[in-house]
């Protein structure tokens, strides 16, 4: 009986593992090296499933052995998860890829000092003191702010065909929760529109819910219904693109193309490409090197990727885009220029930002440098909360 016990452990075990070990043409060399990941939800959502395609192809790329533990909730159950991965599966380094998750990674760094853990859209590695805890972003606002340009062709065009006029250049934008990673989304979006077509405004509505394929739904018909005449999110299920695609009202999805489900809308989507980072921590790891506290990709290395655009675009849209991620790369454009948004009217010269984040959200950290806010530059997820002109937030939600 005890034989047979083992066997069947040992097959569970082995069946847990995703084939990115071994040899020969695994595309990286061999190692023996175990990555452990925890999703929030599994390849449905369009956000989790951005992060384990990426963690597919850096495991394979680099030759290590993969486990993945997928629909684990911003509980305890990521700690039980991650101890799992470390005491059953033998992973040398742990990525969860959920806010919500990152108290339970650190409760469960200070208890295995020895296993690295790396954590996505987290705030507290800077000021967590463990050598073995890392965050990870990117600078996704330069891919919401090319993705806005697009959207603000497509407006253009719509007002020179007499579909709207310029008054009516609204959009609307789904968001998930009132934090300052969606708001620094969805003002780069705004500001991209903006910066071609000077005449738009935006209406917000949240779900309170990172992925609610009914909510988001009902949030962008309530956005159309209101008079919103092109729609993005920062939400992670189709419930925003199948709205549009029905009322045929332009899309900016998020994660991914929605080409194919939603042809007649789609027009662009931004995302983060996360296989820099974990190539980057994998051969970390292999090598014995500290990996970064914080760490933020960007259009330059990869991680701030677009999809191809989308059937319907505006003409001259995709030479918009080249000129725009040139001036993005040369710095020559500053997504946060304050020179572009206003707040109660007035320019932003000085504004202490929540980077040092504790239990009151108390602003420490002056933001504003150059003439421009400096987004990511003192921790790697986004502090942008500022509520500029021509963006109305429809309601709130902090979960």
């Amino acid at each position: 009986m005890k034989k047979l016990l083992a066997l069947l452990l040992a097959m569970v075990m082995l069946f847990s593992f995703v084939g990115c070990g071994g040899s020969g043409d695994n595309g990286g060399e061999s190692s023996d090296l175990k990555v452990g990941f925890i999703f929030l939800h599994d390849e449905n959502s369009t956000y989790d499933k951005n992060f384990i395609d990426a963690a597919v192809a850096a495991c394979k790329n680099t030759g290590v052995t993969m486990v993945q533990k997928t629909q684990i909730p911003e509980s305890t159950a990521a700690y039980e998860a991650a101890k799992e991965l470390i005491e059953v599966d033998g992973c040398d380094v742990i990525f969860a890829d959920s806010f919500g998750h990152e108290s339970f990674l650190i409760q469960a760094a200070k208890e295995y000092p020895d296993v690295q853990f790396c954590h996505a859209t987290g705030t507290q590695a800077h000021t967590a003191g463990l050598a073995n805890f890392h965050n990870a972003f990117a600078h996704i606002y330069q891919g919401r702010y090319m993705a806005g340009v697009v959207a603000g062709m497509k407006l253009n065009e719509m007002i020179d065909s007499g579909k709207i006029t310029a008054d009516k250049a609204k959009m609307g934008y789904v968001g998930a929760f009132t934090f300052a990673e969606v708001m620094s989304g969805y003002t780069s979006f705004y500001l991209g529109a903006k910066s071609v077509c000077p005449s738009v405004t935006m209406d917000v509505k949240f779900t309170g819910s990172w992925y609610d394929e009914q909510l988001e739904k009902q949030a962008a018909q309530a956005l159309i219904d209101g008079g919103c005449v092109l729609i993005s999110q920062h939400a992670d299920s189709m419930g925003a693109p199948t709205a549009c695609e029905n009322a045929g009202v332009p899309n900016v999805s998020y994660n991914g193309s929605t080409a194919v489900a939603c042809p007649e809308t789609f027009l662009i989507s931004s995302r983060i490409n996360w296989i820099p980072y974990f190539e980057y921590m994998i051969n970390c790891v292999k090598n014995g090197t500290a990996i970064d506290t914080d760490w933020a990709g960007t259009l330059e290395n990869g991680a701030v990727a677009l999809t191809d655009l989308g059937k319907n675009v505006a003409a001259g849209t995709a030479d918009k885009l080249k000129e725009v991620e040139a001036g993005i790369k040369d710095g020559s454009i500053k997504v946060f220029d304050t020179k572009n948004f206003t707040v109660g009217g007035k320019e932003v010269t000085t504004y202490l930002a929540d980077v040092d984040t504790d239990d009151k959200f108390t602003p420490d950290t002056e933001a504003i440098k150059d003439g421009y806010f400096d987004e990511s530059a003192h921790r790697s997820a986004p502090y942008f909360d500022l509520r500029i002109d021509g963006i109305t937030l429809l309601d709130e939600n902090y979960g």
